[in-house]
This record gives structure tokens, sequence and C-alpha cells, in this order.
């Protein structure tokens, strides 16, 4: 089962500066790969793998236009394709609308796997960044120097407010004892 925690997070300057261009990044590949998906869709038919949209993100950094996206931590832009084919998949067996194009203007993040962050005594550090991220930890029951998160999204609201949502991998929770009888409630 996944837990996660999320709380407040006090990027200073340099690092907001630096997660603005990440944010902008993931939605440029977002944006991009949606419409070269739609019209590989509805010109000629074809589903858009995965592998394939890895491949044109690899081709679009060698490109002088686009190479900004080196700039970057290469995980969230993997994590936004990752995201776009499930949101696919989702749309092709009915279980979702179709994928929209993100906006410049709404809730901006970015998602950080274990290879991309760093917890070092209740530290976190991101990938491309050097100075620990200044999060504060509201959870009483969790010591924050003990947590093994496995997935950490870092996150600006539209009202510029940041967060950090850390996913941590937890046991199931034990079911509770029998009660040995059953009641019904009438709301009506």
């Amino acid at each position: 089962m996944r837990t996660a925690y999320k709380c407040r997070a006090y990027p200073d300057p340099e690092q907001q500066a630096q997660l603005g261009r990440t944010f902008g990044c993931v939605r440029l590949v977002w944006n991009r790969t949606l419409a070269e998906r739609h019209t590989a869709y509805h010109q000629r038919g074809e589903k858009t793998s995965y592998k394939q949209t890895d491949a044109a993100l690899t081709g679009w950094k060698k490109t002088q236009e686009l190479a900004f996206l080196s700039e970057v931590s290469s995980v969230p832009l993997q994590q936004v394709l990752r995201h776009q084919h499930s949101a696919f998949a989702s749309f092709f067996a009915k279980r979702a609308k179709y994928p929209r194009f993100k906006s410049r203007t709404g809730r901006q993040s970015a998602h950080y796997t274990r290879s991309a962050f760093r917890m070092r005594d209740g530290q976190l550090t991101l990938a491309k960044q050097t100075a620990p991220l200044r999060v504060v930890w509201s959870f009483d029951d969790v010591d924050l120097t003990t947590l093994n998160p496995t997935t950490v999204i870092v996150s600006r609201e539209a009202d510029g407010r940041w967060y950090v949502t850390f996913a941590v991998e937890s046991e199931a929770p034990a079911s509770p004892p029998e009660a040995g009888s059953e009641v019904g409630v009438d709301l009506g």
C-alpha cells in the first residue's frame, strides 16, 4: 500500500528558479508529446508507444531549439511521458477522458523517483540542486529522518504556495476484529 505525506515547502530563490524551469520543461514535454500523439492518432490512426515518445524526447534534447531540456533533471521529463502513456491507456480503455494540454497558470508539478532525490537526516535534496529544499514537517506520528520515500512530488499551486508530497510504501492496516453482530441504519 502507498501512503502520501504532503507538507509545505519553502524553496530559496535559486531553487524557485530551478523548479520553475523544471515545471516549464515538464509542461513543454507534455504538450508537445500530446500534440504529436494527437496528430498520429487523428491523421494516421496510429497509437504512440512510450518507447516512441522517449526516443522523441532524446531527439528533442539534441536539437538547438530544445537543448535547454538538458538543463533540468531528466527524471521528471521521463515521468511525464509515463503519466501521459497511462492517461492514454485509460482513455482507450474508456476509463477516462482524452488527455488535455497543460496550462501555464494552473498547478505545476514535477515527479522525482528515487534516482533523482536524496533524503539524508530528514533533508531533501533534488537532482540538479546543491542545497536541500526546506520543508515544514507537520506529522507528529512519523519521523522525517526515518522516512524512505519512493517518489517525491514538488508542486506549486496557482496562488504561489509550494508543496512537497512524499509517497511511501507501507503495510496495509490490520482489519478490525469481528464484531459478531450487524447493524443496519436507515437514513431516510
